[in-house]
């Protein structure tokens, strides 16, 4: 029967846009709604970027989920599971160990020592100019890559809906997400954005318990009877059950994608700078230890999800449809309970997409203006609300480069782009990071060489790669200069951030200065003065 359905369901899906775009705008207008309340209380830059510091850590840890299940998370993961098995499994493995990273290196210790952003870190005993507008280059840098990646997902997902299968209308669609995104962070700033991240998380962890308590019910609650079927419904048989489908040619490439997801979460600048909408470092850990139980239950869900998906629908269905392989959890609606499912499933994931290119927007706007303008340019002399008056600048030139980048790489597996995001993260920041909480010795031209040179040798390899030529998924497929053998740059470009920033503060004739050093030590630890920096 539920064959039967899937062959109709193309048809179907172009029968009801109507339906879609109602449960679409339904969404979007309460959202916006909930954003406009927030906002009315945006009057300083704290509020703006850090939400007034008002959130608790169970809120925070919620939010910290809607921001982190991205579209990788659920529609690219449920895909890369029901195309490869296990493999694509690997995706939810790396993505939630990465937390024990955050949790236990980096959550507390950032929410004591900064102030808004990951710069306020990592140019605290440094010298201020150079290292704040090398972190600020390497957080646009990550921003844009996951920004690419959500915007790609949303391309596919609405042309799904809407039966759009030609390249101009998906490209208007990922120019209204972009507009949409815009309007979410110009009227809501950070407490609007927290607030869409609450709702995002509920929506999204219920629809998936939801839907995974049907794929069950459909085998009598016998998980193996899912995996038989989805074998079963496999050209590669029993393959998809064990490790190598995608990964077993290339272990090189899989060690690289393992390093980039397992260190690249703790880097990443849009959920380091969640830790600063809570009050104090206590409810920092708290969130984070919300946040690690929401997205591990999400994850295990993703298997039955994945591997249901293979079964009831089918992975050349799931490749032929609309937004290819990203299409896998709204054609798994579709299998389940037709195109009302299909309608909330989507406007779910649609919900997920705006809430995380919301988060990443403001990141971005932040550390330009905070870092950049604010003290770079400025050298912290800016008078009134100038600061928030450039951050709202900037999120509209970063929403333009946003769909523009979103229309170009139409097509990609969104968890495989949000990947080389990790790897930028893991590359640039992780390094710096962690050096500068941990080692005293550690100098400016130690933090520059890193940020630059981990950043430089992973886009300098990801353009080098498989991923901009030579294969028919490529960004420019017709193109052949990769060079790179390897998809995902990790392997080489984190150990070179971290050599580079050792190296870096050994050779620098000029030492930093040990009273901030301690002081810095003192504060990330007891979190003693942290309270008063935050309010400034």
């Amino acid at each position: 029967m539920n064959r039967v359905l899937l062959a109709q369901a193309p048809e179907q899906m172009e029968n009801n846009p109507v339906l879609n775009i109602s449960v679409f705008g339904a969404f979007v207008a309460i959202t916006l709604f909930i954003v406009i309340r927030a906002s009315r209380n945006n009057k300083t830059a704290a509020d703006f970027y850090a939400g007034g510091r008002s959130f608790s850590g169970p809120q925070n840890g919620f939010a910290i989920a809607g921001d982190y299940l991205s579209a990788a998370s659920f529609l690219g993961i449920v895909g890369a599971i029901a195309l490869n098995g296990y493999d694509g499994f690997l995706y939810s493995i790396g993505f939630l160990v990465a937390w024990l990273v955050a949790l236990l290196l980096v959550a507390e210790l950032m929410r004591n020592t900064g102030k808004f952003t990951m710069a306020d870190v990592l140019s605290f005993r440094l010298k201020q100019r150079p290292v704040r507008m090398a972190a600020a280059i390497t957080t646009l840098a990550v921003c844009l890559f996951y920004l690419l990646a959500q915007m790609s997902g949303a391309g596919g997902l609405v042309s799904l809906l809407l039966g759009v299968g030609d390249r101009v209308g998906q490209s208007v669609v990922i120019a209204v997400v972009g507009v949409l995104m815009v309007a979410y962070v110009l009227i809501g700033g950070m407490k609007g954005t927290t607030w869409v991240q609450i709702v995002k998380a509920f929506l999204l962890i219920g629809g998936a318990i939801a839907m995974a308590i049907w794929v069950l019910a459909e085998y009598g609650f016998d998980f193996n009877g899912v995996l038989e079927a989805a074998v079963a419904a496999s050209a590669s048989g029993d393959a998809i059950l064990a490790p190598g489908l995608q990964y077993g040619a290339k272990p090189l490439d899989f060690l690289s994608l393992g390093m980039a997801l397992v260190l690249g979460t703790a880097g990443l600048p849009h959920v380091l700078m969640r830790f600063y909408t809570v009050p104090t470092a206590k409810e920092a850990r708290r969130s984070v230890v919300w946040a690690i139980w929401l997205i591990g239950l999400f994850y295990l869900l993703t298997l039955v999800l994945g591997y249901g998906a293979g079964a009831l629908v089918g992975a050349e269905t799931i490749a032929a449809a609309p937004g290819g392989v990203n299409s896998a959890a709204p054609l798994l609606a579709q299998a389940l309970g037709g195109p009302v499912l299909m309608g909330f499933i989507s406007a779910v994931a649609f919900a997920t997409i705006l809430a995380v290119v919301a988060g990443l927007t403001i990141t971005a706007a932040t550390s330009f203006a905070h870092d950049i303008y604010a003290n770079v340019i400025k050298k912290g002399q800016v008078e009134g609300d100038g600061e928030v008056k450039i951050a709202r600048i900037t999120v509209l030139v970063i929403g333009a480069l946003a769909i523009v980048g979103g229309i170009g790489v139409q097509g990609q597996n969104v968890a495989f782009l949000v990947a080389l995001a990790f790897a930028v993260a893991a590359s640039a920041n992780l390094p710096t990071i962690l050096y500068s909480l941990f080692w005293r010795r550690f100098t400016t031209r130690g933090a520059v060489w890193s940020m630059y040179g981990g950043l430089g040798t992973a886009l300098v390899l990801i353009v080098l790669s498989p991923v901009f030529s030579s294969t028919e998924t490529s960004v420019f497929p017709g193109a052949d200069f990769a060079v790179w053998p390897l998809s995902n740059p990790g392997i080489v470009s984190i150990p070179v951030g971290f050599l580079l920033g050792w190296i870096g503060s050994l050779t620098s004739r000029r030492a930093e200065d040990p009273r901030l050093a301690a002081e810095m030590e003192v504060r990330s630890l007891t979190g003693f003065g942290a309270e008063k920096a935050a309010q400034h």
